[in-house]
C-alpha cells in the first residue's frame, strides 16, 4: 500500500489525459509543495458527499494519479498548475493528520482483453468516437483532428471516456470499469446513446399541419 496526497473535485481524471487546476487554499498549496518536494504525484478523486473548496469531502473510492507537468507561479503563492493522469489506484483508508486529504491506496491497473469481441468492440468505439466529435464540430464550427486517435485499444478508451460529455458519475463508472473489454462496452453504449441523442436535437423540425381554422 502507498499513501497518496489526495485532492477531491468535481471531476474524473483518467490515465493519460490533462488536467488544468488552480491553486490557491493552502491546504493545496501544501500538497503541491509536497510534491515537488517528493517529485511524486497527487491522487485525483471525484467528490461522493462535501464540496471542492473550503470544507471536507468524501471521495469515491477509485481515482488517477496525476503527475505535475507545468507549474505557474502567481501572486499570494497562488499558481495554475497543469497535471496528467498516470494510474489508477483504489482507497483503502483515508488519514486525516495533514492539512490535506491522504489515502492509503493500492494500484490497480486495467487488465488489457485480447479477444476477438474486445477488438470488435473497440474498432466500433472508433467509429463512434469519430461520428461524435463530427457532429461536434459541425455544432460548434471547431475543428478536430480525426487523425490522431490512438491505435492502442485503451489509450483509445481512456480519450473516450476523457472526450464523451456526460456527468461525473458516468465517468467514475468508466474509471473503476475492472476490464478493458468491460470499459470498451461501456463506451461503445454511451456514444451510441449520446451520438442519436446529438443527432435528434441538431435535426431540422417539421412545422407540425396546421388543419382549418374555426371558431368552434
Amino acid at each position: 500500500m502507498t499513501e497518496l496526497p489526495l485532492f477531491p473535485l468535481n471531476t474524473v481524471l483518467f490515465p493519460g489525459m490533462p488536467l488544468r487546476l488552480h491553486i490557491f487554499e493552502e491546504r493545496y498549496k501544501a500538497m503541491v509543495a509536497h510534491c515537488r518536494a517528493t517529485d511524486s504525484p497527487f491522487g485525483v478523486v471525484l467528490i461522493q458527499r462535501g464540496q471542492e473548496v473550503g470544507g471536507p469531502a468524501e471521495p469515491h473510492p477509485v481515482g488517477c494519479t496525476a503527475v505535475i507537468t507545468q507549474i505557474e507561479p502567481l501572486i499570494d503563492g497562488r499558481m495554475n498548475i497543469l497535471a496528467v493522469g498516470h494510474d489508477r489506484f483504489y482507497i483503502r483508508a483515508l488519514k486525516y493528520d495533514r492539512p490535506y486529504l491522504v489515502g492509503e491506496v493500492e494500484y490497480i491497473p486495467l487488465l488489457p482483453s485480447l479477444s476477438e469481441q474486445a477488438e470488435a468492440h473497440s474498432a466500433a468505439l472508433r467509429g463512434w468516437v469519430r461520428r461524435y466529435l463530427r457532429i461536434l464540430s459541425q455544432a460548434s464550427e471547431t475543428a478536430f483532428d480525426l487523425q490522431q486517435l490512438p491505435g492502442d485499444p485503451v489509450k483509445l478508451a481512456y480519450l473516450a471516456s476523457y472526450l464523451i460529455q456526460v456527468p461525473p458519475p458516468q465517468k467514475q463508472d468508466l474509471l473503476a470499469a475492472p476490464q478493458a473489454d468491460a470499459l470498451v462496452a461501456q463506451l461503445v453504449a454511451l456514444y451510441r446513446r449520446e451520438v442519436t441523442l446529438i443527432q435528434a436535437m441538431l435535426a431540422p423540425h417539421e412545422e407540425e399541419p396546421v388543419g382549418p381554422f374555426s371558431l368552434n
